[in-house]
């Protein structure tokens, strides 16, 4: 049965799961990474092999075996899948940005010009899982920021194949390279590049904890999106709320990880009471009951808050990765919400909208990291580079202002470099 807490009992850091007691891989991670830089190819073979059970001729999916996934994909769930891309392309459209340049007295011309990252690397999760959707929300941003060349990298069966659904996504979302190889041996690759497998300059889409590690040590050589922590939602719920809608939306994200968190916070004891005999009956109906049960019953809580607004300051602390507000009136909240990953908004915007249909990204922060950090965009794939013009004139107006500033930080070079253009004129 989940926890029901009153408010002022309540210990905020106690409530999300923050740190993972995972068994230490950094050695393990450092060994693979290392291993990939100095036999490249054949040890993604070896890793195929050892992992995956694959014996591969080939690390690189061919174009046939593109075209006969696609062909092997129930088309009611390519239509869906092309509907979603659609509405994802729609959503991360607005998010191009455009340079500027503007002018001062005497020919400054001032402004940022914006360059896509030029080669983007997508990690797919394989094996059990299969989550076309992840391909689309990580390519579909590179592709609108104009990336040359989306690389992606995801575990082979025992056959030696990708799940057709995977392969039919990433046609769909416009992927130019696929690669059979997953775990840290994939992230490597990516990030120093092997005798197929070409570097790219960025790596995004979610993984296991080996995946996490190698994201985390391959960064600085390469950019990455996030460490990923385990999933989380928060629903604020009035006393209208349907007690078995709001149970549905946090089973949605329970059942994903027996560390996934989920919370509801409401400032009605009867709703609450009745969420907790929802989720125990729903529970009974699902395939993967016994991890959300497990996330329910250790990590789950439902919190009893004087009024909503008390509710927003709880969600504010808690920087969730999901949160809902299930209230007749949202966006009256809309402007209190400062750190949350993505917000759904009313009593029929369930979080599994935006894992799939809806349009934004469903690469969001976890871990408290919303605080400072933002879902996955078109912003990810693209870099803002400064310039500046000066005109003679221009200079000599500020060379004082130059030459005062840098002395007072003991640059003596930093003020010549501005002095040394008009000495001998006066």
């Amino acid at each position: 049965m989940i926890k029901i807490l009153d408010y002022e009992q309540v210990k905020i850091e106690d409530i999300f799961i923050r740190n993972d007691k995972a068994a230490d891989i950094t050695a393990a991670v450092e060994k693979i990474i290392s291993d990939v830089r100095e036999n490249g190819d054949r040890a993604l073979r070896e890793y195929a092999l050892k992992f995956d059970g694959a014996v591969l001729d080939n690390l690189e999916v061919t174009e046939e075996e593109i075209e006969d996934a696609f062909a092997a994909v129930d088309p009611a769930l390519i239509e869906v899948i092309k509907k979603a891309a659609e509405n994802i392309r729609e959503y991360h459209s607005k998010q191009k940005r455009e340079g500027f340049r503007f002018e001062r007295k005497n020919g400054v011309i001032l402004g940022q010009k914006i360059t896509p990252i030029e080669n983007a690397g997508i990690y797919i999760p394989g094996g059990t899982a299969s989550y076309p959707s992840s391909v689309l929300m990580n390519t579909i941003p590179a592709k609108i920021a104009g990336c040359r060349q989306i690389v992606m990298v995801s575990p082979p069966s025992r056959g030696g194949t990708i799940a057709p659904v995977i392969l039919a996504a990433a046609k769909i979302a416009g992927v130019d390279r696929i690669f059979k190889t997953g775990g840290a041996q994939a992230v490597a690759a990516l990030a120093y590049g092997t005798e197929s497998v070409p570097k790219v300059d960025k790596i995004t889409g979610p993984g296991n904890a080996f995946v996490a590690e190698a994201k985390k040590q391959v960064f600085g050589k390469v950019s990455i999106d996030m460490i990923a922590g385990p999933s989380e939602i928060l629903v604020i719920a009035d006393e209208k709320s349907n007690p078995a809608f709001v149970a549905a939306d946090m089973l949605s994200q329970a059942e994903h990880d027996k560390m996934a968190t989920a919370v509801l916070v409401t400032d009605s004891r009867e709703l609450a009471d009745k969420v907790a005999e929802e989720l125990e009956k729903q529970l009974r109906l699902l395939p993967r009951e016994e991890i959300a049960r497990a996330s329910i019953e250790n990590n789950g809580a439902v919190i009893i808050t004087d009024n909503l607004h008390r509710a927003v300051e709880i969600s504010n602390e808690l920087a969730p990765e999901h949160l809902e507000i299930c209230t007749d009136n949202p966006f009256d909240y809309l402007d209190e919400i400062t750190n949350a990953g993505s917000v759904f908004l009313g009593r029929f915007c369930c979080e599994s909208l935006g894992d799939y249909l809806a349009g934004p990204n469903h690469t969001l922060p976890t871990s408290g990291t919303a605080r400072f950090s933002s879902p996955l965009s078109v912003d990810e794939f693209i870099k803002k580079t400064q310039f500046s013009y000066f005109e003679k004139e221009a200079l000599r107006e500020v060379r004082d202002d130059i030459d005062i500033f840098a002395r007072s930080e003991g640059l003596d070079a930093h003020a010549r470099a501005a002095t040394i253009r008009f000495e001998g004129e006066e």
